[in-house]
């Protein structure tokens, strides 16, 4: 694991271990920290804690500020962070509740009014279903028991859901961020036709296995870009790249309609 990611992590669960005490059960890592191919120019930390019941709002306050200093010192896309409750993990519901959510997105947000941020954020979560799926494959325990005594098995179904919700607009998203839709259209289809779970790295991987050979070159592209050694041409791309989008969508659908008829 990359040594600036642990001497984030470090203090991490420490400030979990300090703040939560006796409620803390666990922090898990997922993403691309868990699968190996962590990149920190291009890579989040990607982290769920979880608790025995909620925190308290001084609790969330402080682990809040706590992220914001980490912060400091973490990569560009920074933090990915749930905090969801055991009950939850232990026998999945579907969109999954959380208690807190911290990400790029949010922190202007949490700086303005720590507080008032904290008192708002929670709900539910349709993508905790793929994270959730993901521990269950190869997260890891930064502290806590290990993931399977502690996440149960997560429904095909509600997997499925949050996966297809991350791409249905990818002709349009494709352009935003392409090695994203690209890697991860790559893996929905793997997962489609094979059951596999696989990281944006392995994702190009498998694409370069299975798919035409004409979008080989994109997909070495989208490899390059994720792992850092090249930018991604995108001008080059640009005519494949909505090609690509609706094409992989259509595997994607004809897959799980063969699927459906498969099943009893």
């Amino acid at each position: 694991m990359d040594i600036r990611a642990v001497q984030i992590l470090e203090p991490l669960k420490t400030a979990c271990c300090q703040i939560f005490s006796h409620n803390l059960v666990g922090v898990y890592l997922h993403g691309s920290l868990a699968f190996g191919c962590f990149n920190w120019e291009t890579g989040d930390l990607d982290f769920l804690v979880v608790t025995k019941k909620s925190p308290t709002l001084p609790q969330k306050e402080t682990f809040v500020n706590v992220l914001l200093e980490l912060d400091r010192h973490s990569p560009p896309k920074g933090f990915e962070m749930s905090l969801v409750l055991e009950k939850d993990c232990r026998h999945f519901v579907y969109p999954t509740p959380f208690e807190l959510h911290f990400s790029n997105l949010h922190k202007a947000a949490c700086r303005e009014n720590p507080r008032t941020y904290c008192k708002r954020m929670h709900g539910t979560d349709g993508d905790l279903a793929a994270h959730f799926t993901v521990l269950r494959h190869c997260g890891i325990p930064l502290y806590g028991p290990p993931v399977k005594s502690v996440f149960g098995p997560v429904p095909e179904e509600a997997y499925w859901s949050s996966i297809e919700s991350d791409i249905a607009d990818a002709p349009a998203q494709i352009f935003q961020d392409p090695v994203y839709v690209v890697l991860n259209l790559c893996r929905v289809l793997a997962y489609a036709q094979s059951g596999a779970v696989l990281s944006k790295q392995q994702g190009a991987q498998w694409g370069l296995q299975n798919l035409p050979v004409s979008f080989h070159p994109l997909l070495s592209a989208a490899e390059k870009g994720y792992s850092g050694t090249a930018p991604f041409p995108l001008e080059q791309a640009r005519p494949l790249l909505p090609v690509f989008a609706k094409e992989m969508l259509a595997k994607i659908r004809f897959a799980r309609r063969a699927a459906a008829l498969q099943s009893p």
